[in-house]
C-alpha cells in the first residue's frame, strides 16, 4: 500500500517562500539599479539566456512526474470523464477570461496575463491537493496526464482564440494590443511545454528499465522536484528585480491581480463539487474532479508570458502571482473538502 502523499517544506511553505522571492527582488532592484543591464547582457535578442534554461527546467520535474501510463483509467467512467474535460477545457477557460475582463479591463497587461493561467490547466501539483483531501488517486493522476497531453497539443490554439481573436477582434472589450501569431505561440510553448515533456517523458520510463518504477518514484522523482521550486523562485527575484523602482505600486497591483484568481479558484471548485454530487458521484472521485478542474500550471503560464512579452512585462507579473495565490486558497479547500465528506458523504 502505498503511503499517504504530504506536502514538502517547500511546497507548504512556498506562499512564503514567493513574497520572500518578491521583496528580495525589489530590494535588490531598488538598491542595485544596473541588474537591468547585467540581466540585458545575458540575452540573444529578447530572449534572457538564463531565465530560459530556468523555464525549462521549472516545467521538466512535473512533467517527468506524470503517469502517462495511468492515463487509460479515466476512460473507465466516460460521463465522469466527460465532465472533467467540460470543466477543464472549456468552463475553466471561460471563467477565468470573463473574470479577468470585467475585473481587469482597465489594466490589459495584467488581464492578459491572468487569462494565461486559465488556459493552463493542471499537472502534476493537483495530485499533492487530491491526497491531502482523500481524493480518488488513479482518477486524478489519469486527469493529471490527461491535461499534460492536451496542454501540448491546444495551449497555443487556445492563446490565439482567447487572446489575438477575442480581445483584440471583438470590439465590446476595447482595443487590446495582443495580436499574438498562432506561429509564434506555437514555438514558445514548444521551447517551454515540448522540450520539458520531451525530457521528462523519456527520463521517466528510461529510469523505468535502467532501474524501477518504485526507485524513480521513492528516489529520483523528489530530487528533481525540487528543480521546479528553486527555479520558479529564482526566476521571480530577478522578474522583481527589475521592478525596484515600483515598489510603492506592487501591493496594489497584487492584489488587484488576486481577486480574480481567488473568485475562479473558488468558483471552479464549488462549483464542480457540488455537480458531481449532484451526478452522485462518490466523494473520493467529486475531490479528484473538483481539485483538476480548479487547479493550473502556472509554470507553463509564467514561462510562456515571459518568453512572448519578457520578463519585465505586466503580463509575467500577473501570472506569477497564480502560485501566490493558488497554494494558500487550495490548501484551504483541502479543509474545506474534509468537512464536506463528513456533511455530505457522512464518513
Amino acid at each position: 500500500m502505498e503511503e499517504k502523499k504530504e506536502l514538502s517544506l517547500i511546497e507548504k511553505y512556498l506562499t512564503f517562500w514567493i513574497f520572500l522571492a518578491i521583496i528580495l527582488g525589489v530590494t535588490l532592484g531598488y538598491t542595485y539599479p544596473d541588474v537591468s543591464n547585467i540581466i540585458a547582457a545575458m540575452s540573444i535578442g529578447t530572449t534572457s539566456v538564463p531565465i530560459a534554461i530556468g523555464l525549462i527546467l521549472m516545467m521538466y520535474p512535473p512533467l517527468a512526474k506524470v503517469r502517462y501510463e495511468e492515463m487509460g483509467k479515466v476512460f473507465h467512467d466516460l460521463k465522469l470523464l466527460v465532465f472533467s474535460l467540460t470543466q477543464n477545457w472549456i468552463v475553466g477557460p471561460l471563467l477565468m477570461f470573463l473574470l479577468a475582463i470585467f475585473l481587469l479591463r482597465d489594466m490589459p497587461e495584467f488581464m492578459i496575463g491572468v487569462i494565461l493561467v486559465g488556459l493552463a490547466r493542471c499537472i502534476a501539483m493537483v495530485i499533492v491537493w487530491n491526497e491531502l483531501a482523500e481524493g480518488d488517486r488513479e482518477l486524478a493522476v489519469g486527469l493529471v496526464a490527461f491535461n499534460a497531453i492536451f496542454q501540448i497539443l491546444f495551449y497555443a490554439f487556445y492563446i490565439y482564440i482567447f487572446i489575438t481573436l477575442a480581445l483584440t477582434k471583438i470590439e465590446f472589450f476595447g482595443r487590446v494590443e495582443a495580436d499574438i501569431g498562432i506561429a509564434e505561440a506555437a514555438k514558445t510553448v514548444f521551447i517551454y511545454l515540448g522540450i520539458p515533456f520531451i525530457g521528462g517523458f523519456v527520463t521517466r520510463y528510461a529510469v523505468f528499465k535502467l532501474k524501477s518504477k518504485e526507485w524513480f518514484e521513492m528516489v529520483l522523482s523528489p530530487k528533481i522536484g525540487l528543480i521546479t521550486p528553486i527555479a520558479l523562485l529564482l526566476t521571480i527575484v530577478i522578474m522583481f528585480s527589475l521592478k525596484g523602482e515600483y515598489i510603492v505600486e506592487l501591493p496594489y497591483k497584487v492584489l488587484r491581480v488576486a481577486i480574480p484568481l481567488t473568485l475562479y479558484f473558488l468558483i471552479m471548485w464549488f462549483t464542480t463539487f457540488f455537480i458531481a454530487y449532484k451526478f452522485r458521484v462518490n466523494y473520493n472521485k467529486a475531490t479528484a474532479v473538483s481539485f483538476t478542474a480548479a487547479s493550473n500550471d502556472f509554470e507553463l503560464a509564467i514561462a510562456v508570458s515571459i518568453a512572448i512579452w519578457g520578463i519585465h512585462s505586466d503580463q509575467a507579473f500577473a501570472t506569477v502571482i497564480g502560485p501566490l495565490i493558488e497554494v494558500p486558497v487550495l490548501i484551504s479547500l483541502v479543509n474545506v473538502a474534509l468537512k464536506l465528506k463528513k456533511r455530505f458523504y457522512g464518513v
